[in-house]
């Protein structure tokens, strides 16, 4: 039962790549009928596959190219595929490992690896890409040099966040230069753990530490200047509560903190005199404190706070990739005001995709949270939630205490903005907390 799923899931993957081409035929049509030029003509495609398939953009991206290329040019990839020989994660593998050969070339690997039933069995998933990759550098040598060269030029560094309050901080580079790296990190930790009575550090330790500090010049890290955008409840900030804080991370998703970490993360900050705190609260009805602007581009306290307020997260439904653009759910030209309520973050790709025609979005009032339903060109709907803000003390008004009526009995001082005047009258209302070094 369990192999005949399987096969069954393969099958299902082949029926999806004919009807994701076809899709792709027929808004090609749609669009050039509605005069939009060659260029620009398939749109949107990618992100409505994506939608339907409960996946990102960017993957829906990479199954549409796969389904054209296995239509197109790997006729015995895709009948692997149809038949359960070839799940779709192998299939997508080999379009990718013969991307840069001339078609002849790649219907020749397709022939080699897939037209006998017989040659994919028993063979795991590394194995068949280099499989690919060997019969590819065979013929066609050149090709092969070239895309190792293009690839040499996209080399970056990125940031995503990691479970229990940690980050991956990755690097593509050359494979000489990435192990020459490597091996000094590697030399500098067998160095310390055999030296003046070794390192109690472990050895993985020991490398991350060394990256750090030779990449910052900082031997520890409450040293390093940041402003932390950390959005939390009051109750989560003066001790009283455990729900997570979320921490911005510029270039990548925002990340859930526990409390007592994020406790701990202002409190080591403010001891090394190195953090600025944005605070952000929620009011009572759950919703993060709004501004707005006459301008019509996002000046950049507002683009901050929809940053945060989305987490960093692309609002477009399974897409999760980090935000890139600050857009206008109604566009600026259709009179779409430049705020709060008609921002979002979106990344680059989703932010081009719903420019195509056909595409539509609007603001669902009088819900929980900041919602956007989004209409694709085939008329389905999506609807996108903003993340829900850390819960406030008090999510319902209440009859004002006696030290609530002696606070407001103060008068406010003019030159203080709101937000610090309630922060002030939040502090009477607690315990005050004494932050010892690294703990709070």
């Amino acid at each position: 039962m369990l192999a005949a799923l399987e096969e069954l899931k393969s099958a299902a993957c082949a029926a999806q790549a004919v009807l994701s081409v076809a899709l792709d035929t027929a808004e090609r049509d749609r669009q050039a009928a509605a005069g939009v030029p060659a260029r620009r003509r398939g749109l949107g495609v990618a992100a409505q596959v994506g939608l339907a398939r409960r996946e990102s953009p960017h993957r829906g991206q990479a199954l549409l190219g796969a389904a054209k290329v296995w239509t197109t040019e790997m006729p015995h990839t895709f009948a692997a595929l149809r038949e359960g020989r070839l799940s779709e994660y192998r299939a997508m593998i080999l379009v990718a490992e013969t991307a840069c050969l001339e078609v002849e070339d790649r219907a020749e690997v397709d022939r080699l690896l897939c037209a006998d039933p017989a040659s994919l069995e028993g063979v795991g998933t590394r194995q068949l890409g280099a499989l690919a990759r060997g019969h590819a550098a065979r013929l066609d040598p050149g090709a092969m040099v070239r895309r190792a060269r293009r690839a040499e030029t996209e080399r970056r560094v990125t940031i995503r966040p990691a479970p229990d309050t940690m980050c991956y901080l990755s690097a593509l580079v050359p494979m000489k230069v990435g192990i020459a790296a490597f091996a000094a990190l590697k030399t500098s930790a067998d160095l310390a753990r055999t030296t003046d009575g070794g390192d109690p550090r472990g050895h993985g330790q020991i490398m991350a530490d060394t990256l750090i500090e030779r990449i910052t010049g900082l031997t520890h890290p409450d040293e390093v200047p940041l402003t932390v955008n950390l959005v939390l409840s009051d109750t989560t900030l003066l001790g009283a509560g455990h729900d997570p804080a979320h921490l911005h991370t510029p270039g990548a998703t925002d990340s859930p903190v526990p409390a007592q970490i994020a406790r701990e993360l202002i409190a080591a900050g403010l001891d090394a005199n190195a953090v600025w705190l944005r605070r952000l609260y929620s009011d009572p009805g759950g919703r993060l404190v709004a501004m707005t602007s006459q301008q019509r581009f996002h000046p950049d306290a507002l683009a901050t706070f929809l940053r945060l307020r989305d987490q960093g997260l692309c609002r477009t439904p399974y897409c999760g990739a980090p935000i890139r653009h600050i857009d206008h759910v109604t566009p600026a030209v259709s009179g779409g005001t430049t705020d709060a309520d008609n921002g979002q973050g979106l990344c680059e790709a989703c932010n081009h995709a719903k420019e195509a025609p056909g595409w539509t979005q609007t603001i669902t009032p009088d819900t929980a949270c900041h919602t956007v339903q989004t209409v694709t060109p085939t008329g389905h709907r999506y609807a996108s939630h903003a993340p829900p803000p850390p819960t406030p003390a008090r999510p319902t008004p209440a009859a004002p205490t006696e030290l609530e009526v002696r606070t407001e009995a103060v008068a406010p001082e003019p030159d203080r903005p709101v937000v610090d005047l309630a922060f002030a009258r939040l502090l009477a209302q607690h315990s005050p907390l004494e932050y010892g070094k690294h703990a709070a």
